[in-house]
């Protein structure tokens, strides 16, 4: 199925509106950064206090998401134990130690919810995950990031026999994590665990669609002797086109579902999929290929 036929856009030439839309973009997103000192960093990375409330009768997600919220922790992280019954709260600067926090929300839940839960009863668990915890996540997502970057490299350039397809299939690549991380930025949305799985989801999405072009060009390079690099370029994109936004609308309006009808434990995970996969398909058009051709025409200079 082909969504274009014989389309001959002239994505070479028209790189430089491109090149400022993305100036644009990143600017916005490492001012954002800039200004608020790094991205809003959720309980996992900061630290923060964990209650885990046991209930008579189970309460619905939704209810008690808009209690904590008229609570004042509208941030505020839950997750159900496996025995259904249960649920933790995480939350983070509540000003208040694990102990207090435990059972003001432990009262406040017996007045809102009157039947479920034993008002003898103290919270199940109230304790304090430091900062020292959360530092240690960061590291790690940092460093799974840094070794997914080095290994594409590595692959790449063994793949087409060449560091500079490497390095540019990265940088394509770079300039979609730090457009996500940049709207949330700009959204005030924090960066969870699960929001940083998605960007590395995310990552592998772009290069594989980015990889899927330099192949088509590795091949009509291969083909085409009379051809100049940006006919080649602009050839091979064309060529690759109908496929690249099937693919990505496909994606897109599976997470779209998810976005709109997953629930709030998995939105921030879909959004940042969802505004990934608009801007990976774009980069891989507007940015992965024509960086080549911007490259190898200035080492001719």
């Amino acid at each position: 199925m082909q969504l274009f036929k014989k389309t001959n856009f002239d994505f070479v030439g028209k790189r430089r509106y491109a090149y400022a839309f993305s100036g644009l973009l990143l600017t916005a997103s490492i001012v954002s950064l800039v200004m608020k000192g790094g991205p809003k960093r959720g309980i996992d990375f900061t630290g923060g206090t964990l209650v885990q409330i046991g209930f008579k009768q189970p309460v619905p997600m939704k209810d008690l998401r808009q209690f904590l919220a008229a609570a004042g922790h509208p941030d505020a992280e839950l997750q159900d134990v496996s025995d259904g019954k249960s649920v933790i709260i995480r939350i983070a600067g509540s000003g208040l130690s694990a102990t207090e926090l435990g059972k003001d929300i432990q009262q406040k839940l017996v007045e809102k919810f009157p039947g479920s839960l034993d008002p003898s009863a103290p919270p199940e668990r109230a304790e304090y995950v430091g900062p020292a915890v959360g530092r240690a996540l960061a590291s790690q997502a940092l460093s799974a990031t840094t070794w997914a970057m080095i290994l594409i490299i590595i692959y790449v350039a063994f793949r087409f026999r060449s560091m500079l397809w490497g390095i540019c299939s990265v940088i394509a690549m770079m300039h979609d994590v730090l457009s996500v991380v940049g709207i949330f930025s700009i959204l005030n949305k924090e960066i969870t665990v699960t929001v940083v799985a998605g960007i590395l989801t995310l990552a592998g999405y772009s290069m594989n669609d980015t990889i899927v072009i330099y192949d088509r060009m590795r091949e009509n390079l291969r083909l085409s002797r009379k051809e100049t690099l940006g006919e080649i370029i602009n050839r091979s994109v064309n060529e690759t086109l109908s496929r690249t936004i099937m693919t990505s609308v496909t994606v897109a309006i599976t997470v779209a579902v998810l976005f709109f009808f997953g629930g709030s434990v998995i939105h921030d995970f879909a959004f940042a999929l969802l505004w990934g996969v608009f801007v990976g398909s774009y980069s891989t058009i507007f940015v992965a290929a024509p960086i080549i051709y911007e490259w190898q025409s200035r080492s001719k200079k």
